[in-house]
């Protein structure tokens, strides 16, 4: 089983640790295929940068949609990942929905701590499209956007643990999911200082994508599919996957 694991923000260094969690989930079961993003946003942060981001999420997986069997979108905004089930015909997950779905079969309310209050309104807007949205007590973050990427996860750990504690205290979650790629790896670290489940997404849409590969269930034939039509200015591949629907 061959996983991609598409990263439409472009700091390789993210892909890198989200990669390494996605091996570790994975184990012998999965080959984990990782791509970055060569346009775009070093950090996709806001719903205009994810519907810019969505074009290119579709263009990266198309460029290698022949070779694997699952996809995850390692954007926690889930950035393209409507549009790419409507195209591809195997399993697309996105971080986002995938740590939704496993804090709901986990626990009974959940909350997202994330590090930047910029991303409040996109993020609830990401749990409101997954359907579960009576269960979510809502985003916590800092009150200041003062991030360094590379860094940020250690650099605000005391302060996110507050706010997960926070969440679990006065909000009444019991699962809480660490929002954003730059936080991947940071729920085991700190799942001993927070009363609650701590969810780490890429952990869970990995997990989710082996499972959804593993069911050899149809994905063609979608109620959704776009009409077949030709294209222009789009990446090659993605051309050929809208294209070619027109020659079935």
């Amino acid at each position: 089983m061959r996983i991609l694991l598409v990263n439409p923000n472009m700091t390789q260094g993210m892909t890198d640790t989200m990669a390494a969690i996605a091996r570790r989930v994975a184990g012998s079961r999965a080959e984990i295929v990782p791509l970055t993003a060569t346009r775009g946003f070093p950090y996709i942060a806001s719903r205009a940068e994810a519907q810019i981001a969505g074009g290119i999420t579709l263009e990266m997986i198309a460029d290698h949609v022949d070779s694997v069997d699952a996809v995850v979108i390692a954007a926690f905004g889930d950035p393209g990942l409507a549009g790419a089930r409507e195209l591809f015909d195997l399993p697309v997950v996105g971080m986002a929905e995938a740590a939704v779905v496993t804090a709901a079969m986990m626990g009974e309310r959940y909350s997202v701590v994330t590090f930047s209050p910029v991303m409040t309104r996109w993020y609830a807007d990401c749990v409101a499209d997954t359907g579960l949205g009576s269960r979510f007590t809502g985003v916590r973050a800092p009150a200041e956007h003062d991030v360094r990427l590379d860094s940020v996860a250690q650099d605000m750990r005391g302060d996110l643990i507050a706010l997960a504690n926070r969440a679990v205290r006065e909000d009444g979650a019991d699962v809480v999911i660490l929002g954003g790629a730059p936080l991947a790896g940071l729920a085991p670290e700190i799942s001993g200082e927070v009363p609650a489940i701590v969810v780490d997404p890429i952990e869970a849409a990995v997990a989710q994508a082996m499972m959804l590969a593993s069911l050899n269930a149809r994905f063609d034939g979608r109620a959704s599919r776009p009409i077949p039509k030709p294209s222009a200015g789009l990446s090659p591949a993605l051309s050929r996957v809208i294209a070619m629907e027109a020659l079935q």
